[in-house]
């Protein structure tokens, strides 16, 4: 009598999840629930990069996604829908995204853990890739 034994697969390591690059506060989805309903064409979410200059070197940008491109990092999050240009995914990882108003001005708010420093006036900041655990 032969007896098999069954084939043995090389066990695949366990792949780990993927963090998410930003979280949005709820007055900042409200908000951006509020600029898409007064949006004139149909915009499909906003999106949010990093752009160089200011005086300390960088500044994130936010604007209306008319379509989502291959590349985009997409964030669903409290019922909307932020789309995170490739090249600043390790910038924002760990970003919380904050809306506040006050008598002055409205804005949003990046609550980000890559920020080294920010320049007086509040426009720029400077960031560091984020360091990502192995």
């Amino acid at each position: 009598m032969t007896q098999t034994t069954p084939a043995t697969t090389p066990t695949q390591p366990a792949r780990r999840p993927r963090p998410q690059v930003m979280r949005l506060t709820d007055a900042a989805a409200n908000r951006v629930k509020d600029l898409m309903a007064r949006a004139d064409s149909a915009i499909v979410g906003l999106r949010v990069g990093i752009k160089n200059g200011g005086c300390a070197g960088q500044s994130y940008t936010v604007e209306y996604a008319h379509d989502v491109a291959s590349t985009d990092e997409v964030i669903e999050d409290k019922g909307v829908k932020i789309l995170i240009d490739p090249k600043a995914v390790l910038f924002l990882l760990g970003t919380e995204m904050d809306y506040k108003a006050d008598r002055m001005q409205a804005q949003f708010v990046f609550n980000n853990p890559n920020q080294i420093s920010a320049c007086g006036c509040g426009e720029s900041v400077e960031l560091k890739p984020a360091t990502i655990d192995g």
